[in-house]
């Protein structure tokens, strides 16, 4: 049995002898191969603890065809991507999956177009499994990257792209149900007494902010489009769009907007206008977002979304793909998740 010098990394020869089998046994059982007998695979295992050898990433490749790395896809600048929680937590569910399957996430950021092409090179060149992508607008390219490249996709999100970009059929996704969401908002401030209710949508190229619009659409069917405004899911842009709101409708009563911070600018702007939430105008706002929603004075009520779920179902999605020829059962081809309303002091 040989002994490891201090310093020397034990080899694979070593966990070979060790365990009594050949090398290639070992190689296969260590990298993730199959084939080999329980017992042995037993064996194996116990002499990599022993000895405390790390497999060779380059080998383990070789074997399975696995890099064991997902690229994770945001089609956003970086200063939305550190100030929006929606993103920070739709990642902390995506890396706790990856992590507990032994996966390496890669995080891509796209601050202009022309980063597309290098986010291209880099899923052709092999340095991952599969991607998730999320935040995609439906004049994105990535769509048929990924097709182009052959690369194993899960999009956060209800695929909204233009036709001739890439196919819907069998794509695979996950959203909340932003459509539902909206139509439950506005119901509830009907209750509550208030006709006069505005609307600040996301950004319309994005099929979440299409769909809380279309929601609020089915529950106020004739819905005043002077009450309806254009904003881009931050507060600076709920700030705007309220300010526009207010000019054309300074008797409007209450307020949905399309996401949380959205409603903080929104709220900011009330208060300047010297009009009291809810007192004088109710607000509520969408995603639940932490240490935004509960933050605002008053505390909002919102939508609330499972943002990290989506980002855990993300990956299971995308590991269960990958994972597909090893006899997994069937993949579907999307999952729209639950969304509830969230009463606090706002409305």
């Amino acid at each position: 049995m040989p002994e490891q010098l201090p310093g020397h990394r034990p080899t694979l020869e070593a966990v070979a002898e060790r365990a009594g089998v050949s090398r290639a046994t070992a190689s296969r059982v260590v990298n993730g191969g199959e084939g080999v007998r329980t017992h042995l695979v037993e064996k194996v295992r116990e002499a990599v603890r022993e000895l405390g050898y790390v497999p060779n990433p380059a080998a383990r490749t070789l074997v399975t065809r696995r890099t064991g790395a997902v690229a994770v896809i945001i089609a956003e600048p970086e200063i939305r991507i550190f100030s929006d929680p929606f993103f920070s937590r739709q990642i902390r569910g995506i890396s706790k999956e990856l992590t507990a399957h032994d996966t390496q996430l890669v995080l891509l950021l796209v601050e202009d177009r022309g980063d597309y092409d290098r986010i291209e090179r880099y899923l052709a060149g092999g340095h991952v499994d599969g991607a998730l992508a999320f935040s995609l607008h439906t004049d994105d390219p990535l769509p048929a990257i990924t097709r182009r490249v052959g690369m194993p996709t899960v999009y956060g999100g209800r695929p909204g792209w233009t036709a001739g970009s890439a196919g819907h059929g069998g794509v695979a996704y996950v959203d909340a149900d932003n459509r539902g969401g909206a139509r439950e908002a506005v119901r509830y401030l009907l209750d509550q007494g208030r006709r006069r209710i505005a609307h600040i949508a996301g950004p319309l190229d994005q099929t979440s902010a299409v769909d809380r619009l279309d929601g609020y659409r089915d529950v106020l069917l004739d819905a005043d489009p002077a009450l309806i405004a254009e904003g881009d899911f931050t507060a600076a842009g709920g700030a705007e769009a309220m300010a526009g709101l207010l000019d054309r409708r300074p008797d409007l009563d209450a307020v949905f907007a399309a996401n949380d911070l959205m409603a903080t600018g929104a709220l900011r702007v009330l208060r300047e206008r010297g009009l009291a939430v809810p007192g004088d105008v109710a607000l509520v706002g969408f995603d639940d977002a932490e240490l935004v929603a509960e933050a605002a004075d008053p505390p909002l009520t919102t939508v609330r979304q499972d943002i990290e779920g989506m980002g855990r179902l993300m990956a299971q999605l995308l590991l269960r793909t990958l994972n597909k020829a090893r006899g997994d059962r069937a993949v579907p081809a999307s999952v729209v998740t639950p969304t509830a309303l969230v009463r606090r002091d706002s409305a």
